[in-house]
């Protein structure tokens, strides 16, 4: 028997309790893992809180891990017992010590990726990479604004932004989360509880504004968003952690002629092609130190429900794994 942590209702972190589940063996095209660390992400909360539909209870919760292969189902050439591996999305289940997944999805590991770190960084990494990458393509000399700059995906980004020759501005929550954000690659951070982050971007770009702003936080910051981005730019809303975006109406991009989009990493790496060279670059820039995986933040799979109130709480910076 494995364990696993299941929602047992939509709601608050007291409704995730950890069970005793009876994996089996893997069917056609499936290998089973046995993990060593989890990933803990923001879209975990949305599926607890039942804000994103994930089907009938009590219901299976986590979307990225890493391990090893112990055994394939028929059909599964490309992986054998023994092989490291580590996934993001596809079916939920991470949170657990053994897990079956589709063999097509998993990513091989290579040596100088540790288990942690690819739990760490699956979803995050990979999410830099497609906003900065392909969704906003950014060059070098551009200035840009990424939200919750010392977060999981905001210090990875930070770091690839610099690399690719941008001037990064960021927000974030607190004094130490700005100088993390700063040691990470973020140019100006600056504490958008304390001072007028709109009117501090105007500032650093001579009122011109930026090309892009990624967003993941939400209804409290696209207002804001929307007033820094420059004449045809750009707006990423890629998440939510302070509440829904409100409706935005047409006429509100007209007036600087501007691009929004509401991109996912599910639609990003839907071919397995996207998903293995989006994996090929990031695990390159983190062989030669180009990013850095901060993994801040270590719970038991048991205590999921208390990392999940730290996560709510913005207690966290960087990454957070769960250890079975």
């Amino acid at each position: 028997m494995a364990r696993a942590v299941r929602i047992q209702a939509f709601g608050g972190p007291e409704n995730l309790k950890l069970e005793q589940i009876d994996v089996g063996a893997p069917g056609p095209g499936q290998a089973r893992i046995r993990q060593t660390a989890i990933g803990l992400n923001y879209i975990d909360v949305y599926h607890r809180t039942g804000h994103y539909p994930i089907g009938d209870l009590p219901a299976p919760i986590g979307s990225e891990g890493a391990g090893v292969v112990d055994a394939v189902g028929e059909g599964v050439t490309s992986l054998k017992p023994g092989d490291r591996v580590a996934y993001v999305g596809g079916p939920l289940g991470a949170y657990a010590d053994e897990r079956l997944y589709p063999a097509d999805r998993l990513v091989p590991l290579p040596d100088w990726i540790s288990d942690e770190q690819a739990a760490a960084m699956m979803m995050q990494g990979l999410t830099a990479q497609y906003l900065l990458r392909r969704t906003f393509p950014v060059q070098s000399g551009q200035t840009i604004l990424f939200h919750a700059a010392a977060g999981g995906v905001g210090l990875i980004a930070c770091q690839w932004a610099k690399a690719l020759g941008a001037r990064v501005l960021g927000t974030v929550g607190s004094k130490a989360k700005a100088e993390l954000a700063a040691a990470n690659g973020c140019d100006v951070p600056m504490l958008y509880r304390e001072e007028d982050w709109v009117a501090h971007v105007k500032q650093e770009t001579d009122g011109k504004g930026v090309p892009v702003v990624y967003d993941s936080v939400g209804k409290d910051t696209v207002k804001g968003s929307f007033e820094c981005l420059q004449p045809i730019g750009t707006l990423v809303v890629f998440g939510q952690s302070s509440g829904p975006v409100p409706p935005i109406e047409l006429g509100q991009l007209a007036k600087g002629s501007y691009f929004l989009t509401r991109p996912s990493i599910a639609t990003y790496t839907a071919a397995r092609s996207d998903l293995m060279q989006g994996a090929a670059e990031l695990f390159e820039l983190v062989k030669n130190g180009t990013i850095k995986i901060n993994i801040a933040q270590r719970f038991k799979l048991e205590d999921a429900a208390e990392a999940h109130r730290a996560l709510e709480a913005r207690e966290t910076t960087g990454s957070t794994i769960l250890i079975p």
